[in-house]
This record gives C-alpha cells, sequence and structure tokens, in this order.
C-alpha cells in the first residue's frame, strides 16, 4: 500500500514539475499565467486623455455590469474577475468624454489570457486610454500595445 502511495506522490511532483516547465517556457512567463483555469485577472483603466477631459467608462460583460464611471484626468477605474473555465471572458467598455464615443473590449481572454496571443498574457491589465486609442501598458516598461477603437 505505502509503494502504491508513493508512486502517486512521484507521479503528481513530475506532472507538477512538467505543467510548471512548460509554462516557463511560453516567453516572458515565468508562472503559469493564461494556463490555470480561473486565473484571477485585475483590470485598470486610467484617463489619460491629452485634453484632460473628464472620461465616461462603462463596462460589463454577459453578467455584470460594472456601472457608470466618471474619471478626471489621471484617475483610476479597476475592477477584478476570474477567466471563465471556456476561456471566453469578455469585458467591454463604452467611453465618453466631449465630442466623442468609443467602445472596445478591455479584456478578452483570448488576447490576454492566452501564453499564443502575440499581445502576451497579463493578470494586471493596465490600461491608458488616449483619444486616438486605448494602450495596454507594459509591466516592464516597453512601448505600450495600443489598438484601434471597435468604434
Amino acid at each position: 500500500m505505502a509503494s502504491s502511495s508513493n508512486q502517486n506522490f512521484i507521479f503528481l511532483l513530475i506532472f507538477f514539475l512538467a505543467v510548471h516547465k512548460t509554462s516557463s517556457s511560453f516567453g516572458n512567463y515565468s508562472s503559469t499565467e493564461g494556463v490555470l483555469l480561473f486565473s484571477p485577472k485585475h483590470v485598470i483603466i486610467i484617463n489619460k486623455l491629452v485634453t484632460l477631459a473628464t472620461l465616461i467608462v462603462h463596462c460589463r460583460n454577459k453578467g455584470d455590469d460594472l456601472g457608470v464611471i466618471s474619471l478626471q484626468h489621471l484617475a483610476r477605474f479597476h475592477f477584478r474577475f476570474r477567466v471563465n473555465l471556456r476561456k471566453t471572458t469578455k469585458y467591454t467598455c463604452s467611453f465618453e468624454w466631449p465630442g466623442n464615443t468609443a467602445t472596445f473590449d478591455i479584456f478578452r481572454a483570448d488576447r490576454d489570457d492566452n501564453p499564443r496571443s502575440k499581445y502576451g498574457v497579463c493578470s494586471e491589465c493596465i490600461w491608458s486610454i488616449y483619444e486616438p486609442a486605448p494602450c495596454r501598458d507594459r509591466r516592464d516598461g516597453g512601448q505600450p500595445q495600443c489598438f484601434p477603437w471597435a468604434s
């Protein structure tokens, strides 16, 4: 009986090490980000409108409406959630400032929680909102990744 328990322990240890090694080989990721089910996420939205205008933000997903938030210049709004089992989690936000309205998927699991995505996995997804585009800031201080507005 003890032999069987030891074999199970050794198998689980080898399996864990293999998963950890595989997840560490995904480029800049030194953890299991994007590999674990229900991975925790923290989205931060910062008003960086060059005009210094107030930014009105309304974010929601299929089952969660985060309400309407008013952000002064350089103010932040943040929320936390976990990616669903099917990795289809998506939060869409509408943004309004004087004379403009735009929408953007501020989090998409296929883009932001996928080790194979060209944009990389973010557990803390920091978005700077500018008039021409929303930009995801890089934790390493590199050039931000800017995306076109959806509308």
